[in-house]
């Protein structure tokens, strides 16, 4: 029997491996708001909430490597930096803000077939635990 679709070990690796950075929870968040503008370490940390330090700095040094995102240190006293989105970085946010609307819209449809799988199911068997 011939496969219908021939995928190359390669290219499912790479987009993998892309999309583990990109459906990241907290990429989402940074990219969509680094969507309206340039903006400081603190600045984001706030308008993201919830994020840590550690994890905000993890997820920016990971966009900057991927060139999604880029880092102006300024020679001041405290040190400023700046974030924003390279051209890179503002196509994706096309899809991250589809892929957000589309949440935000379907999020009562998504609960509901949740609700209905949880009630017919035997216990043991609901959420992620196949």
């Amino acid at each position: 029997m011939k496969p219908r679709h021939v995928h190359r070990s390669e290219d499912c690796r790479a987009v993998s491996e892309i999309l583990q950075r990109v459906g990241d929870k907290w990429t989402v968040l940074v990219v969509g708001k680094l969507g309206t503008g340039r903006m400081r370490f603190s600045e984001l940390r706030a308008a993201v909430g919830g994020i840590s330090q550690k994890m905000l700095t993890t997820t920016l040094r990971g966009l900057e490597r991927d060139g999604f995102v880029t880092r102006t240190q300024y020679p001041t006293i405290p040190p400023r930096v700046d974030y924003e989105l390279t051209d890179l970085g503002f196509e994706l946010l096309e899809p991250v803000n589809a892929l957000g609307e589309w949440a935000r819209k379907n999020t009562a449809r998504v609960n509901e077939a949740r609700q209905k799988f949880d009630a017919a199911c035997p216990e043991g068997r609901s959420g992620n635990h196949f």
